[in-house]
């Protein structure tokens, strides 16, 4: 069992700090919010620190899941940030969906002072993170990935590396832009039901059977038909996560012309006042003057 730091207790890290403690690690967290870190030691054990730097002290691993690149940069190369107290030969996972930009900085920092940096994006949602399923798309080298191979999957039900250090970010990359293209054409799916006169779950239940099936239809097919929207991933961070694929395109020449549509609808989205609605809300867009 190791000696852990967890940096970044939102609804993602949260979940996933309690599956390394459940596993037996020795978990000390660090979270912006203190009264969220007192709450989860006192769901958990463990122990929380008030600084990055204070939590990782004598970590074997560092974790961390924050919001994006300036976040990141805060907690590891800022004021009181993790980077200035890790001993070599610690391994610091990032989670956080950043740019593969911000994971090749921090990734040289590391290696300039004895450490190493993986970066290690998730998919699977609040849920996955929850019930301990993520899918985990690593960059980095293949000796601290395998150290922490191990580790990951206390939470994790497939891991593996990509590649050089910004690879697991650019995989992530390439499953938001493949889930905005899904979400629509399972929108204007579901929509074409409705205006057909079909029953929507008998619909569901044959077509996710085919060809046509995918996780955004098992998991989100029902609750678009019952315009169910206050849960799940957030539009704000979609378009977050979209922003970072389009400036990654322009620099390395893909073409996304489908993303750039739907990063504009999720934009319209906010504007109605949905930007904490779950992704799957593209569906309100066809249906907002009914």
């Amino acid at each position: 069992m190791a000696q852990i730091a967890f940096l970044g207790l939102g609804v993602m890290g949260y979940p996933m700090a309690g599956h390394l403690k459940s596993a037996g690690h020795d978990v000390v967290v660090y979270n912006r919010t203190v009264a969220k870190a007192e709450k989860w030691t006192a769901e958990h054990g463990g122990s929380f620190a008030s600084t990055p730097s204070d939590a990782v002290k004598g970590a074997e691993f560092v974790f961390a899941c924050v919001g994006n690149d300036d976040d990141l940069r805060s907690i590891t190369t800022g004021d009181s940030g993790a980077f200035a107290a890790m001993e070599a030969g610690t391994v610091f996972v990032d989670h956080t969906t950043a740019s593969a930009e911000v994971a090749r900085e921090l990734y040289a920092v590391a290696s300039r002072n004895g450490f190493d940096f993986v970066d290690a994006p998730v998919s699977g949602g609040q849920a996955g993170a929850e019930n301990g399923v993520l899918t985990v798309m690593c960059g980095g080298d293949a000796g601290p990935y395998g150290k922490v191979e191990p580790v990951i999957d206390a939470f994790a039900k497939s891991c593996r590396l990509m590649g050089a250090s910004g690879a697991g970010q650019l995989t992530k990359m390439v499953n938001q832009i493949c889930i905005a293209g899904l979400l629509q054409g399972l929108s204007e799916g579901m929509n074409f039901c409705a205006k057909a006169g079909l029953d929507g779950e008998a619909v569901l239940d044959v077509i996710s059977k085919g060809a046509a099936g995918s996780w955004q239809m098992e998991n989100r097919g029902s609750t678009m038909l019952a315009n169910e929207f206050e849960f799940g991933f957030a539009v704000d961070w979609m378009r977050k996560d979209l922003g970072i694929c389009l400036e990654e395109a322009n620099s390395n020449g893909a073409q996304l012309p489908v993303t750039a549509m739907i990063d504009q609808f999720y934009k319209e989205i906010q504007a109605m006042g949905g930007g904490r609605w779950d992704t799957s809300s593209l569906m309100r867009l066809l249906t907002k003057n009914e």
